[in-house]
């Protein structure tokens, strides 16, 4: 089944020493690549982290954030960063004289509280109690996964739906080109056939010379191995897409493959319905190849 690099997922877990929301996002990339932000606490399980995310999305860009906010509690102790705060309240009150007002000291203390790690909440809790605590934030990342995969695969089979739509409506203009080369081969052979009879009276002719330039001709104008395959690439690309092993860059490939038939039947047929038929072509195949980027 067709899934798409484009997926979100979040969960939420309530802890009595904290609460913690696990958000992950994940767009398209050629290959894998992640971002993971996790509080220096459990820096440690990064490692961890991004092993179940390479098993799981195997290509795309991955954002992964951690953001955990620890509660009051009887064995916690709040520690100010007094260097930092410090450094925070001066730059705040010169920003505010080159702006031109004055800051109230209390107002300009209370904004460099809140800044980042101008306090940390440490908790004198056990290793036990750490362990217990990553086994349930663990249980929410993988919820948060669990969705971010729902996700892609949803958006799978909506491209998959598009994919099919612009297939159809490729063959069905390769339909109109056959319908179209049975009414160019008659003006074809009437132009071929004019040539030959100024050939034939002419002083100069030369059979040989003639037999060499209508196969020339005769294979150049032909585009029936040209529709076969071009069939043939549709039918495909369809079966690819309703195997359950289908990814993008299969189906680019074989995207690619169409596009080399197109063009061919554009170069060779010489004739202006055509034309505008393989350009209304190109443009569906456009939407194809531009929606297997975000394929896995």
């Amino acid at each position: 089944m067709l899934k798409s690099m484009t997926g979100f997922g979040s969960a939420t877990v309530e802890l009595p020493t904290l609460t913690a929301v696990i958000e992950i996002k994940t767009l398209n990339s050629k290959f894998l690549d992640i971002y993971c932000r996790i509080p220096k606490n459990y820096s440690d399980r990064e490692v961890e982290v991004r092993n179940l995310l390479t098993q799981k999305l195997e290509r795309g860009k991955v954002e992964c954030i951690f953001t955990i906010q620890s509660k009051p509690t009887d064995n916690a102790a709040s520690i100010v960063n007094r260097p930092l705060v410090k450094a925070y309240f001066q730059d705040l009150r010169q920003t505010a004289r080159e702006l031109d007002f004055e800051a109230g000291p209390t107002e300009l203390l209370r904004m460099a509280i809140q800044m980042p790690n101008a306090c940390n909440a440490e908790q004198s809790g056990d290793s036990q109690q750490k362990e217990d605590e990553w086994a349930q934030l663990r249980k929410g990342f993988e919820e948060a996964l669990s969705k971010v995969e729902a996700f892609r695969l949803q958006e799978g089979a909506l491209t998959a739906g598009k994919f099919l739509e612009y297939i159809t409506q490729i063959e069905s203009l390769l339909g109109q080109v056959q319908e179209q080369d049975i009414k160019r081969i008659p003006a074809v052979r009437e132009r071929l056939e004019k040539n030959v009879k100024d050939l034939v009276h002419s002083d100069s002719f030369d059979p040989n010379r003639f037999e060499q330039e209508l196969i020339f001709y005769v294979e150049r104008y032909d585009i029936s191995e040209e529709k076969v395959r071009l069939k043939n690439h549709l039918d495909y690309f369809r079966e690819t897409l309703a195997d359950q092993l289908s990814n993008g860059k299969k189906l680019n490939f074989i995207s690619q493959e169409i596009g080399r038939e197109i063009n061919t039947i554009g170069s060779k047929a010489n004739d202006s319905v055509i034309q505008r038929l393989v350009v209304q072509m190109k443009d569906e195949l456009e939407k194809i190849k531009e929606q297997t980027m975000n394929a896995i």
